[in-house]
């Protein structure tokens, strides 16, 4: 998932109203409980996944073609990037006008499921589809709060893998990729020429709010650490959190791998910057279609677990190196056709589907079946289903975590700013940061 927004947390305090307001959208009934009034037509929010938005039209477009010719359901598509596609979730639901179905980030479940706008996905519903044992547990598990019928239904899988350009390697003299941190950072200073020939080691995106909290989720399970209790209570500024959070901004400000113009970057032009040769890695999350799409072809690039610290392997624990990535797609509970949303999601969801749209994005399948198509048994695919089924774990399924990943993103967004402008990055000014942070989340 890739998103940043500025404004997101105004809307976020809306949560607790949705609470009792939320009526869904599609113009449905106003108790919530849906209706077929319209079944002719549907209108669908897709996330921005490919290289663009009009990368994403031509990949979607054939497929809801397709599912108009069958079912006799015109599919009314927008790609919303995902710097806007929170905060539209959000109005939707405050104003019962919106789409009948939409992408989700799976982080975003639980604070979803919470306004209680979204259709609950019961045995009903997913009998609708196939059947819940159709999917991988593990993305029905980031499908909303534990002990719930989950609030969406699992529609692309990703973790994320150290990406590196075999081009830049080899002219520097490294075998192999990094396996470790400190392995990350000396193969980087070795790659990185400060910026005097345009090349530098790791690309980052240092205003992008939810790819900062991804980052600093897994360096603080290495580190040991959580950003909410057992209780569901954040506990940002504890020692094992700051430390995390430093050790991600301290490779822009102390080990000078990461470009300071990166500060600013929020919409996938690290991934720019690795296709055209300015920066020789990159962390990611299914990235190959991208890449393609920017110029490369296979086998310009390799593909590696995330490093992890020194001692530990990639696993539980301190060998944490993902979070559980991926994107699920909901239903508005008021559709005004609901079974034909119901019908299109398990046309999405369908093993031939599923099959296509993940090739297309470089995702795996959440849906078991299709995961048994040779076309996901490449090196790149295999790194990120082997991360996602032993090293990965999902972000909290709290219904704070949109706030959370409103409030420490920008915090670490800020730290970014000061490592660019050369103001010091220490521990002290990144606890003070995680401090306000975990207050902002009290109000």
């Amino acid at each position: 998932m890739r998103r940043s927004s500025a404004t997101a947390t105004a809307a976020l305090v809306t949560v607790a109203a949705l609470l009792a307001a939320a009526t869904g959208c599609g113009g449905g009934s106003t108790d919530g409980a849906g209706s077929n009034s319209a079944p002719d037509e549907l209108t669908y929010w897709a996330s921005n996944q490919g290289a663009d938005i009009a990368a994403d039209r031509a990949a979607l477009g054939p497929e809801l073609k397709k599912f108009e010719e069958r079912t006799g359901i015109k599919v009314k598509l927008e790609v919303i990037p995902w710097s806007d596609l929170l905060n539209r979730i959000l109005a939707a639901a405050a104003s019962g006008q919106g789409p009948d179905v939409l992408n989700i980030g799976n982080t975003w479940s639980a604070s979803l499921q919470a306004t209680g706008a979204l259709l609950p996905w019961n045995a009903e519903n997913f009998r609708a589809v196939g059947g819940r044992d159709r999917f991988v547990e593990s993305a029905i598990g980031s499908a909303g709060a534990a002990g719930q019928d989950p609030a969406a239904v699992p529609l692309y899988s990703m973790a994320y893998a150290l990406y590196y350009n075999k081009k830049m390697f080899r002219e520097a003299g490294i075998e192999k990729p990094p396996a470790t941190w400190d392995e990350l950072v000396a193969t980087g200073r070795r790659i990185s020429d400060g910026g005097q020939g345009g090349r530098w080691a790791l690309g980052a995106e240092g205003a992008n709010l939810a790819n900062n909290i991804h980052q600093v989720f897994v360096l603080s399970r290495q580190h040991g650490g959580s950003f909410f209790d057992a209780a569901g209570k954040p506990t940002f500024d504890t020692p094992a959190n700051v430390a995390a959070v430093k050790q991600y901004v301290d490779l822009m400000a102390e080990a000078k791998v990461v470009a300071p113009g990166n500060a600013e970057y929020d919409k996938n032009q690290s991934l720019q910057d690795f296709a055209a040769g300015r920066t020789a890695m990159v962390l990611w999350q299914s990235a190959a279609g991208s890449f393609k799409a920017h110029g490369m072809k296979e086998g310009d690039w390799g593909t590696a677990p995330v490093p992890v610290p020194a001692g530990a392997v990639p696993g539980p624990g301190t060998g944490v190196n993902s979070m559980v990535a991926g994107i699920n797609m909901a239903v508005f509970k008021n559709t005004d056709n609901l079974d034909g949303a119901l019908k299109f999601v398990g046309f999405m969801t369908s093993d031939e589907e599923q099959k296509i749209l993940n090739r297309t994005y470089g995702s795996v399948p959440p849906v078991k079946a299709a995961q048994s198509d040779p076309a996901f048994a490449g090196q790149d695919l295999t790194v990120l289903r082997d991360t996602l089924a032993t090293s990965a774990a999902p972000l909290p399924q709290v219904p704070e975590e949109s706030q959370f990943e409103t409030t420490v993103g920008t915090a670490v967004r800020e730290l970014f700013a000061d490592a660019a402008a050369g103001r010091p990055v220490t521990t002290d000014s990144v606890k003070a940061k995680l401090a306000k942070a975990q207050q902002q989340m009290a109000n």
